[in-house]
């Protein structure tokens, strides 16, 4: 029986395409780029721009200083910016409507340059300035300290809103996320592209 839902943000409610961002970066001469950061991998400089261990401008000395080359700080700001698309609207809604079924949440792999960023999609796009408002807690890495897949972040949620790992399930786009949800109890769900929540029946 399943009452409470965590969900993951990126590719489940907002189109993301990491190949914009390693393009961008590509172009602006940060040709190792691929193996600092993608979906399934971030370096230690990314995971501790995530986590909130680094401030934004101490993450863009050190990207200039990691990669090498002297890019301004807008530079980097929009070649990291640039993964992110749109938030189709028919899921916003659907998630308006699954909220009086379950109750839900929110974890998301994120630092407060995107944060800020999708914050204005949302607002500019989809007149919504209050995405958090959809759910009982979003947590964000970034705020929380913590990251997936590491299973400490998923049983740190789990002990602050006291839920039942076995009555949870986890839904993230990444199946590398899913393995440490596993590890702290949960029920897990892989959504895999072209499948979107609408396709869930939940």
């Amino acid at each position: 029986m399943i009452k409470n839902i965590l969900f993951d943000l990126g590719g489940v409610f907002m189109n993301l395409d990491f190949g914009l961002t390693e393009r961008a970066f590509i172009d602006l001469g940060v040709t190792a780029f691929p193996g600092m950061f993608n979906q399934h991998h971030s370096n230690d400089l990314f995971e501790k721009l995530e986590t909130g261990k680094i401030s934004d401008q101490e993450f863009y000395e050190a990207f200039r200083r990691e990669s090498g080359i002297a890019l301004t700080d807008e530079q980097i700001r929009r070649a990291w910016n640039a993964l992110m698309l749109d938030f189709p609207q028919e899921r916003l809604d659907w998630l308006d409507r699954i909220r009086d079924k379950y109750r839900i949440y929110l974890f998301s792999n994120t630092n407060s340059i995107h944060y800020d960023a999708f914050t204005e999609i949302l607002a500019r796009e989809n007149h919504c300035t209050d995405f958090d408002s959809y759910f009982i807690k979003a947590y964000y890495s970034h705020t929380l300290g913590l990251r997936k897949p590491y299973v400490e972040s998923y049983q740190q949620i789990l002990s602050e809103q006291q839920l039942d790992p076995a009555e949870t399930l986890f839904i993230d786009d990444t199946a590398k996320n899913l393995v440490g949800a596993s590890q702290a109890g949960l029920q897990t769900l892989h959504l895999v592209a072209p499948q979107t929540v609408l396709d869930l029946g939940l």
